[in-house]
């Protein structure tokens, strides 16, 4: 029977998601339209090539040994960002043929150029010669002058509500943070990072409560709201890089609370930022906790970000979760879609949920799933979770070797999006980890509706790292 059900699925997910391949390649051409109509601006997107797609929204693609990076002007000086290439490489049926004939085209057309280029070639007595070359010059820093916002509005698919569009009255753009336990004698410091498609009240509204007075007197709480998600702001030129999200949490809550050490908590895609944050502070990280941290090893010969999307996202109907995961990491347009039909009403979606629930069901996840824009959820997803895959392995050896804290990991067991075997892949590269598997707990409920039992988990893992220091 397993291996049927196993068999039905892969028939069902090749038909389901041949048909998805199809209508996101219709919206592609509808979105043109109607980005036009009502921006007067069809914007590039992912489906085009690469050097397109970026070039043409001001940003220049540098290529390198595979590798995907992007030259971008920040303030006054021009920066190199990395990107994921499964933003613009993700093979389906429908984009193999359609790059097929695509490739045929630029074929012919190549062959029609070599033959004007030689006939010129012929009239100059073969001397003259042509280069394709690219230099950054005054007139290209001016060009991606011009396309820098300090607030830019939101797009049309975008909710323009006053929580999503709170961080544009405020000149001073930072991260949201909400803050909780020791005010004056603060002994010591807890930066809590919410997962994808989150927000701080993953945290807040489940941990704070649950905290001792004890702990409240001595730890500060500082639950951040990641770049494009709940009350943060979410930039539209933005790529959502990880060199963006480590600046805005250093800008956000180390440098303006002026912490010196602290904890890390951090769950799913989270996990990710911290271990990129602890490298990035080795001497000032007293504790790592990580909750279902998405480390997929990629076998040798394999491109480690596209290995990831296929792990994360295996283009299956079932589970439903990876079903969800698979629409938001395939599918530029269905994905923007979803968005405007869910973020953009999310006031509507909390009507009704609190109206038929009769707040029996507290709705803290679902505001924090509904407040983020496509842009932030598409780039972060890619960015993050899938480019950031072939750094995984420098990240771990770093905090094995240098940052010399301790390492927690948490793991539910029943969890069909992150398996349990991410957790015991990071413990075989940092031996000195501790892996604690829950029953009966999934990608959610490891914190959700165990709150108390893992609020004194943590406390006794600060303990024991406060003891420790001293």
């Amino acid at each position: 029977m397993t291996a049927t059900g196993r068999f039905v699925n892969k028939i069902l997910s090749f038909i389901v998601f041949t048909l998805l391949d199809i209508l996101d390649f219709l919206l592609c051409y509808i979105y043109k339209i109607l980005d036009y109509l009502i921006e007067a601006e069809s914007k590039p997107c992912y489906c085009s090539s690469a050097k397109e797609a970026i070039t043409s929204s001001g940003k220049i693609l540098v290529s390198e040994h595979g590798e995907s990076k992007i030259v971008r002007l920040t303030s006054t000086k021009l920066q190199l960002e990395e990107i994921s290439d499964t933003l613009y490489t993700r093979p389906s049926l429908l984009s193999e043929v359609s790059k097929s004939s695509s490739d045929e085209l630029k074929r012919g057309n190549s062959m029609k150029q070599s033959s004007c280029h030689e006939k010129i070639n012929n009239k100059r007595g073969g001397r003259g010669t042509i280069r394709s070359t690219f230099t950054t010059n005054s007139t290209i820093v001016e060009m991606l002058q011009g396309r820098i916002q300090k607030l830019p509005i939101p797009r049309w698919s975008d909710c323009d509500c006053k929580t999503c569009t709170c961080w544009t009255s405020s000149c001073k753009e930072s991260l949201f943070v909400k803050a909780d336990g020791a005010k004056d004698n603060v002994q010591e410091d807890v930066l809590f990072i919410h997962g994808f498609i989150s927000s701080s009240a993953f945290w807040t509204e489940t941990l704070y409560p649950n905290f001792s007075n004890t702990t409240k007197s001595k730890f500060r709480l500082l639950a951040v709201d990641l770049l494009g998600f709940g009350k943060s702001p979410k930039p539209t030129d933005s790529l959502y890089t990880l060199r963006e999200h480590l600046e805005m949490i250093d800008k956000s809550v180390l440098e303006a609370y002026k912490v010196k050490s602290f904890h890390i908590v951090a769950h799913s895609l989270g996990c990710i930022l911290a271990l990129a944050l602890a490298v990035k502070h080795p001497a000032s990280v007293k504790s790592l906790t990580l909750l279902a941290p998405p480390y997929f090893p990629a076998p040798k010969g394999k491109q480690a970000s596209q290995y990831m999307i296929r792990r994360v996202a295996p283009r299956r109907v079932w589970p439903l979760i990876t079903f969800g995961a698979s629409l938001a990491c395939w599918y530029e347009h269905i994905s923007r879609t979803i968005c405007l039909v869910i973020c953009k009403n999310h006031r509507l979606w909390e009507f009704l949920t609190k109206l038929v629930t009769r707040n029996r069901i507290r709705t803290y996840l679902m505001e924090g799933f509904f407040c983020h824009t496509h842009n932030a959820a598409w780039h972060t997803l890619h960015n993050i979770i899938c480019g950031t895959a072939g750094q995984m392995e420098r990240y771990l050896q770093e905090v094995k070797n240098v940052v010399k804290c301790d390492v927690n990991i948490f793991h539910g067991k029943d969890d069909e999006l992150i398996p349990v075997e991410c957790s015991y892949s990071v413990k075989s590269r940092i031996p000195r980890a501790k892996v604690k598997v829950v029953e009966n707990k999934d990608h959610i409920t490891i914190v959700v509706g165990r709150q108390k039992d893992f609020a004194r988990e943590l406390e006794q893992i600060w303990e024991n790292a406060s003891a420790i220091k001293s």
